[in-house]
């Protein structure tokens, strides 16, 4: 009787895993519109990589952005969202995994944008160590983000800081996708890599106690921290790590799959004049066209 009843527990166990799977999948969003022309202004404006990626390359990304969007919540805790805040967010989820196209994160379906730094106890005012910039969910908390605004556009303002704290955080989504933010990203990882991967971090961990490395020195907290880091020093700056950290840079061009170095990224990127034809292809001057959006 013990026996049978333990069976028809798994069963059911079994069945209510695969009918929320099913209506995951079922409810899952995809684009049947086209990208709006005045995202596609704003991604120009804003979107280093965006700009750096060929006609094709940017529908897909395009694309990526779109459906992140229609699967994800952004809401604003005390500020407003607006798109722009929305499009960087969805670029920060999309970088790391845009040569993975058929990638969906089943980890995330809210961020939550804070006007400023925030502690653990989330608060946003006062002098209580409002040091936190970003953070991914757990608890009561599973699910969802929280991003600093400042540090959201920050991020993709200065190109010289090796920082982006949006990517930061969505490579600890990553990271915790096999179980364990350990900094060991076991879905995009092949087998053969993974002790050579580890060893290496630790190698370049010691160096940041050391203080002979130029990685943030955020990186040396733990191995998880550092896989972050790095990432968003292989965005940001890949020309500059594949010189200084080569076998870094190496290895994360096999996680990520992607050549970073060569891709133009900080020659691109450019205000747009308001009589400057506009980028989403219309043919008319920007002022004209998606500036009024």
């Amino acid at each position: 009787m013990v026996l049978a009843t333990a069976f028809l527990i798994i069963i059911i166990t079994l069945y209510t895993i695969s009918s929320t799977k099913k209506e995951a999948k079922n409810n899952w969003n995809i684009p049947k519109e086209n990208f709006p022309n005045s995202w596609k202004a704003i991604l120009t404006k804003k979107v280093a990589f965006y700009n750096a990626l060929t006609p094709q390359e940017k529908e897909l990304f395009e694309y990526k952005v779109h459906e992140f969007l229609l699967n994800c919540s952004i809401i604003g805790v005390d500020t407003n969202v607006v798109i722009t805040d929305k499009l960087l967010i969805a670029s920060s989820a999309i970088i790391p995994i845009f040569n993975f196209p058929k990638w969906k994160y089943p980890n995330i379906v809210e961020v939550i944008l804070y006007p400023d730094m925030f502690n653990e106890d989330f608060e946003t005012s006062g002098n209580n160590h409002r040091r936190i910039l970003g953070m991914v969910g757990n608890g009561y908390m599973e699910g969802k983000m929280i991003l600093s605004k400042p540090a959201l556009h920050h991020g993709f303002s200065n190109e010289s800081d090796k920082k982006n704290t949006a990517i930061h955080e969505f490579v600890h989504l990553i990271d915790k996708l096999d179980g364990n933010i350990d900094g060991i990203p076991k879905v995009l990882l092949e087998k053969q890599y993974t002790i050579p991967w580890i060893d290496l971090m630790t190698q370049k961990i010691d160096e940041i106690y050391d203080k002979t490395s130029d990685i943030n020195p955020y990186g040396g907290t733990n191995r998880a921290e550092f896989f972050s880091v790095v990432s968003e020093y292989f965005f940001e700056r890949p020309k500059l790590l594949a010189r200084k950290h080569p076998d870094l840079y190496l290895l994360l061009e096999k996680i990520f799959k992607q050549e970073m170095d060569e891709m133009k990224l900080h020659t691109i990127k450019a205000e747009i004049s308001r009589n400057d034809p506009c980028p989403c292809n219309s043919g008319i001057k920007f002022k004209k066209c998606c500036a009024l959006n």
